[in-house]
């Protein structure tokens, strides 16, 4: 019974193991579907030159003053002839705030360039991590516009807007409000971008003015385009087994729409009380559709392209008549805080796997005790006590148990040599030493299986908070959700599991003894690649054990020195 132990010790390992070899196993065969699927991609127009389009309806779909009605079932794209080079060569808007360097071209409205100023894109270099951009390697779009049937002319990503000026940037009002006007026949459109200080969250307000002899129909969109290669998972970049694709909310559950999937390469949904979203490390661009509205979601496929798109329900606007519409952008860090606050459903896009329902509070109190301490790492210090006096009832009936097993070691190792010919009067024998001394040789067990999901649920923490990216702690640990670069704390690590070792119970066995001898030297080889958040964790938690087991051998040596 006393290898009992050890066989927990061994299934821990193995379930670490698990979760290394199935993420890389789902991202090795996703990315050699992905890879088959470029390959077989026939030529097609540019998704990103793609417009939502509604068939001509037969009466007004929505009046000014009408309740809000459902999409027209299947909205046929239509692939507008200008070619994205056009961006290029239109006028650009340059939108300066506290958080973002934007750009908006005149053509659509589409916003074609988002720099994260509190984000660097590799940690001490100036350049900022970039959302959307015009790079042909990497074309990221967001688009917005509105459109209705075919043939009329419609203020899509493809029409030329007009700007009163070409420079925006947030003043004291903490309020910026970039404008831009599209006109024809009779018709004018006011597309407003809103930003506000401080927040990932632009506003998009669209005010519909018809000075024409004739009813005006029209439905609001929002797309997304990006040109997204695949990348490779590797254990020795846990970060690179992220997903980043198309994703949305379908007014129930969240859904990754997985581009390798062949049933989402043509995907269409009607949604209401849903988004659409672009998720990929650490940050995202989504677009929120007003609530209690009926949108048509679709995806597209082409190679490495994809198209996500929502499509509103028709608008009418009587002659003389005004309409407003106000859609939600996000384009920014998957700050918790901040994407709930845009909307509730959005936080999940923070996710955490299995374990979110254990990461979500194991975040929050990190964020707590950080707020005061102003340093992760001390944060991580602290709530690792915290978790230790937690478990500590736990953790002292096991120490207890183990240091009885030690004490006992030489007693078992004389009945073993008495019984090694005999199985069954070894097994007696030691059943009744265990009884007689009230020891049970597997109460160490239950604090190891019980703090394991915590264990797994801070490398999720620590490897997908996007508040931990790049988070220094001291001296040569500049990122804790990165490794080590020296391997320093790995080796304290296995210095650690060997004092561990030597303070509990020796196996019987010289050859198992052996093995778990080296087993701190492999877990700080398998941890030397692992965030140095987690493995702070582990060292810190490893040495509150150390200081535990010590007090508790020295009272059960000293108690057994007492009754002899």
């Amino acid at each position: 019974m006393i290898n009992q132990l050890r066989y927990v010790l061994w299934l821990g390992l193995l379930v670490l193991l698990w979760f290394n070899y199935t993420t890389w196993t789902a991202q090795f065969a996703a990315s050699a579907q992905r890879a088959a699927v470029a390959r077989q991609a026939a030529p097609a127009p540019a998704l990103s030159n793609t417009v939502p389009q509604t068939p001509t309806p037969s009466a007004p779909v929505r009046a000014a003053a009408a309740p809000p009605a459902a999409p027209a079932a299947g909205p046929v794209p239509k692939v507008s002839p200008a070619p994205n080079a056009h961006l290029a060569a239109a006028p650009v808007i340059h939108v300066h705030t506290d958080v973002y360097d934007l750009e908006i071209s005149t053509e659509g409205g589409t916003l074609v360039k988002a720099d994260l100023l509190h984000y660097a894109k590799v940690q001490g270099s100036k350049a900022r991590v970039r959302l959307e951009t015009t790079d042909p390697a990497h074309e990221y779009l967001l688009q917005t516009g509105l459109t209705g049937a075919a043939g009329a002319d419609y203020p899509t990503q493809a029409a030329r807007f007009s700007a009163a000026r070409l420079d925006y940037r947030m003043g004291a009002s903490g309020v910026l409000r970039v404008p831009l006007t599209w006109h024809s026949g009779g018709v004018t459109v006011t597309k407003t971008f809103v930003f506000h200080k401080g927040s990932y969250r632009i506003g998009l307000r669209y005010r519909v003015d018809n000075r024409g002899e004739a009813p005006w129909t029209f439905a609001a969109y929002a797309q997304l385009f990006r040109n997204d290669p695949r990348t490779k998972g590797s254990y020795f970049h846990p970060t690179s087994n992220a997903y980043h694709g198309p994703a949305i909310w379908d007014g129930h559950k969240y859904v990754e729409l997985d581009p390798a999937s062949h049933e989402y390469h043509h995907f269409s949904r009607e949604v209401t009380n849903g988004w659409i979203a672009v998720p990929q490390l650490d940050f995202v661009s989504a677009v929120v559709p007003p609530a209690g509205e009926l949108f048509r979601f679709t995806s597209q496929v082409s190679g490495n392209d994809y198209l996500l798109a929502a499509t509103g329900p028709n608008h009418t606007v009587a002659p003389g008549a005004t309409v407003s519409l106000a859609q939600t952008l996000f384009v920014g860090p998957t700050l918790h805080g901040q994407l709930v606050k845009t909307d509730p459903t959005l936080g999940y896009l923070d996710d955490y796997g299995f374990f979110t329902i254990l990461a979500r509070p194991l975040f929050w109190l990190l964020s707590r005790v950080h707020g005061v301490t102003g340093n992760w790492g001390v944060a991580i210090i602290i709530v690792t006590i915290l978790l230790k006096l937690l478990f500590y009832p736990l953790s002292e009936a096991s120490g207890r148990s183990m240091a009885k097993m030690k004490a006992l070691g030489p007693r078992i190792k004389a009945i073993q040599e008495s019984y090694k010919d005999d199985k069954e009067k070894l097994g007696r024998a030691m059943m009744e030493i265990y009884k007689r001394e009230k020891v049970n040789p597997v109460a160490g067990c239950l604090p190891m299986l019980l703090q394991l999901p915590v264990f797994i649920a801070f490398y999720w923490v620590l490897l997908y908070s996007v508040e931990l990216r790049q988070a220094p702690f001291i001296f040569w640990i500049h990122n804790l959700s990165a490794r080590d670069p020296y391997f320093i704390l790995p080796a304290i690590m296995a210095a650690t599991g060997y004092l561990q070792f030597k303070l509990n119970p020796a196996p019987p066995d010289p050859i198992q003894a052996k093995m778990m001898m080296f087993m701190p030297l492999i877990m700080a080889g398998l941890f030397a690649f692992f965030p140095s958040g987690l493995v702070l964790y582990y060292v810190v938690n490893s040495l509150l054990s150390i200081a535990q087991q010590w007090h508790i051998n020295r009272r059960i040596a000293a108690a057994t020195k007492r009754a002899a």
